[in-house]
């Protein structure tokens, strides 16, 4: 019987240059039953990812040939991966880092050093979560009926961002679009996630999707 929650075999694409931790975590997942793939930095995982789809990455901000950021900006623009549940490591755990980690496109935002379990309930909470958003690519409508704020009202602004999120643009992409800085994208989306009270950029994809501002 497997301990992982799930009825299927799940598959994690691990993202980190530090081969201990790829080892020890890889290990712990596999144990619990998942199915593991790895790869040191942003680009090669880009180069997997070529080839196989997982339910879930673990990623690791700080890596060379392409960091964290950069490579969530990557997969949140491709139709094929935008959808994927993205948790991110970092040994920074100062509020801005995780408000950055999340803005920049992460669902989940764990601090080094954690604990083996607690990685193993957000990887679970994170895949619910997702099978109850998105069956798959494409398929944003599935699943039960977001829970949004009544008389919701967003200024052109907002919509023009939201539209941009919904598409699958990384911040710093909606920026470069709307000739405006990352900041001020950072601070539309979360003054959207306050009036919508919505936990993350996918379920506000996901409104703009069901409420036809696609």
């Amino acid at each position: 019987m497997k301990d992982n929650g799930v009825k299927d075999r799940k598959r994690l694409l691990l993202i980190d240059d530090d081969p201990n931790l790829i080892l020890l975590v890889q290990d712990y997942l596999v144990f619990k039953g998942y199915e593991v793939i790895t790869a040191e930095n942003g680009r090669e995982a880009l180069e997997v990812l070529a080839q196989e789809i997982p339910d879930m990455i673990i990623c690791d901000v700080m890596m060379p040939e392409m960091d964290g950021y950069a490579f969530v900006g990557h997969i949140r623009q491709d139709p094929q991966t935008s959808w994927i549940p993205v948790l991110f490591l970092s040994a920074k755990g100062q509020s801005q880092d995780r408000v950055k980690g999340l803005n920049t496109g992460a669902d989940v935002y764990m601090v080094k050093p954690f604990e083996p379990e607690e990685l193993v309930a957000q990887v679970e909470a994170s895949l619910k979560h997702s099978n109850r958003l998105i069956s798959h690519p494409g398929k944003a409508d599935s699943g039960p009926k977001l829970q949004v704020r009544p008389d919701v009202e967003l200024t052109p602004t907002e919509l023009k961002v939201v539209q941009f999120v919904a598409r699958g643009l990384a911040n710093k992409e909606i920026a470069d679009n709307m000739n405006v800085s990352q900041r001020t994208i950072e601070s539309h989306v979360s003054n959207m996630l306050n009036k919508t009270g919505l936990h993350n950029r996918t379920e506000l994809a996901r409104w703009a999707m069901e409420s036809s501002m696609t």
